[in-house]
């Protein structure tokens, strides 16, 4: 056996965290050509590394396929119900770092916060006789941040494309979607809500909750956590 560590597969993520790991005295890069999903670690024993979507790594982390993980904070909350009971943060990164907010057309002039939402979605609703539609990719977290804050009459749509071209192609009324500048919300006439931020991401290392490890296992974990200095 050995200690296993998911990081991105690609992208700017996975050259952030070779740099992050490489800046602690842990070495990480890929075997091969960049089609290959096999890696190598240098710095210490008995660790290996596993290439993954950014996506994936919440899920094998609470399945125990891996003990340590990089990915979004946003990836790990949306995709684990009660995430604290099945994986641990452990250190911030300081890349990667995203919003996730609800915005609304530029042209719904008098909507600019959440109650403005909820009676706009009232009227909507007798008006048309459906839900007002909100594209997301984020439906564990955009449920419980509008049943939080009293917002009830909509519908929540997947999207699993542009979610910032859904308003402009009639398939939504308004979205909630990752924004790093704010640059294509503007491009597709969007505005956030004033107080339509949902959480604030970035790559984080996250360490998996109650898997079973031989003790040589452990002790390497223990070795790792601690050249990391996230102890």
């Amino acid at each position: 056996m050995s200690v296993k560590l998911g990081v991105p597969s690609k992208g700017r993520l996975m050259e952030k965290t070779f740099e992050w790991f490489g800046a602690r005295g842990i070495g990480l890069g890929r075997a091969g050509s960049d089609r290959e999903y096999a890696g190598f670690v240098d710095g210490i024993d008995n660790v290996e590394l596993v290439l993954l979507s950014a996506g994936e790594i919440p899920r094998e982390l609470a399945a125990g396929r891996i003990h340590l993980g990089v990915t979004g904070t946003d990836l790990v909350r949306e995709k684990l119900g009660q995430w604290e009971h099945r994986v641990e943060e452990l250190a911030e990164l300081g890349f990667g770092h995203a919003d996730l907010v609800l915005a609304v057309p530029r042209a719904w002039v008098d909507v600019g916060t959440l109650d403005d939402l909820d009676a706009v979605a009232a009227a909507f609703r007798a008006k048309h006789g459906f839900r007002l539609r909100i594209a997301t990719k984020y439906h564990r977290l955009v449920r419980e941040f509008l049943r939080e804050n009293g917002v009830a009459d909509y519908q929540l749509v997947d999207s699993q494309g542009a979610t910032e071209g859904t308003v402009k192609n009639e398939t939504a009324e308004a979205i909630a979607d990752i924004t790093s500048s704010g640059d294509t919300l503007r491009a597709n006439h969007l505005k956030t809500l004033d107080d339509g931020l949902i959480l604030r991401s970035q790559a984080t290392l996250f360490r998996a909750r109650g898997v079973d490890m031989e003790p040589e296992d452990r002790t390497t974990l223990k070795q790792l956590i601690a050249k990391l200095g996230v102890d």
